[in-house]
């Protein structure tokens, strides 16, 4: 069985067609068509079904595709292990958070790419939960509390943040003092997240309720800058509306522990050289950064 079949495989199937598939590879149609003509006839069982919209994957593509998929990481890997000295070759899939991803992350990552003219790097800006392993995600750089999880983690650098609400509504509903009178606000979250806060050395855990939800930090902000409610986001992202005084900080007596941003990706003895390249430069950019780990300190 050839890699390349394989490769071109897990290309077509993440692509959804044998069009971008080829543009992400660099080769014409009729090559992809070919390799995977030859790969279904090996195995003799149809993988892809051809549409006027692209390429899906059939009930025994989407079971092979993750098959094929760890085949070829374990392959990059090998390659990388016996050649540790030599360019980055292949393809890094990274998920990277799109609430300061775009503006803090995307500059490592075209750094990355320009060093390593050989190296495909494909990054998902979302701030969707991703399942790295079931989506084929080589890596990816998250922020604030890790979950419990069976992924590795390498912390890059600190994230500081705040709770903070706008003037408006602090007049209308008070600032809240203590853990207790912050659970009876209504919070901004995006989803049913807990909130820790520092009484002392000791952690608090609270559960906040309230009915303004995002899955985005910039649009928390924005809504809390609209006097909707209490947010807990990053300096990063509140910095300049505190500065302008559309946000003002509150429980600044029970402020949240220091968070992280991190490189987490799925479990194995070797990670894959690339994972490790990225993770030393976003350590040598975050750790420094007084504009990721944010400002108003």
């Amino acid at each position: 069985m050839d890699i390349e079949e394989l490769q071109t495989f897990v290309e077509v199937a993440d692509a959804g067609g044998v069009s971008p598939a080829a543009l992400r590879l660099g080769v014409s149609k009729s090559i992809v068509s070919r390799r995977l003509f030859r790969l279904e006839a090996e195995l003799g069982v149809q993988l892809l079904a051809r549409t006027t919209r692209g390429a899906a994957l059939t009930e025994a593509g989407a079971t092979f595709r993750d098959y094929a998929a760890r085949i070829c990481a374990e392959i990059d890997v090998a390659r990388e292990t016996i050649l540790p000295t030599g360019e980055l070759r292949g393809r890094l899939r990274v998920a990277v958070p799109l609430s300061f991803g775009q503006t803090h992350f995307a500059p490592i990552l075209a750094e990355m790419a320009r060093r390593h003219p050989q190296l495909h790097i494909h990054t998902c800006y979302s701030d969707r939960f991703v399942d790295l392993i079931a989506e084929g995600y080589d890596c990816a750089i998250r922020v604030g509390y890790l979950q419990d999880s069976n992924l590795i983690a390498r912390r890059i650098g600190p994230i500081h943040g705040k709770f903070v609400a706008s003037p408006d509504y602090i007049k209308a509903h008070g600032s809240p003092e203590t853990p207790e009178e912050l659970v009876a606000h209504e919070a901004l979250m995006q989803g049913t997240e807990a909130w820790q806060l520092m009484d002392g050395d000791k952690v608090i855990t609270v559960r906040p309720q309230g009915r303004f939800k995002a899955d985005n930090g910039t649009a928390l902000v924005a809504a809390a800058a609209a006097g909707l409610g209490i947010a807990y986001l990053p300096d990063c992202l509140t910095h300049g509306y505190i500065a302008s005084g559309a946000l003002m900080p509150v429980m600044t007596r029970h402020p949240p522990p220091p968070a992280g941003a991190y490189v987490v990706r799925p479990p194995g003895q070797h990670p894959a050289r690339k994972i490790r390249v990225l993770t030393e430069l976003l350590i040598e950019y975050c750790e420094p950064n007084p504009h990721l780990a944010g400002v108003d300190r």
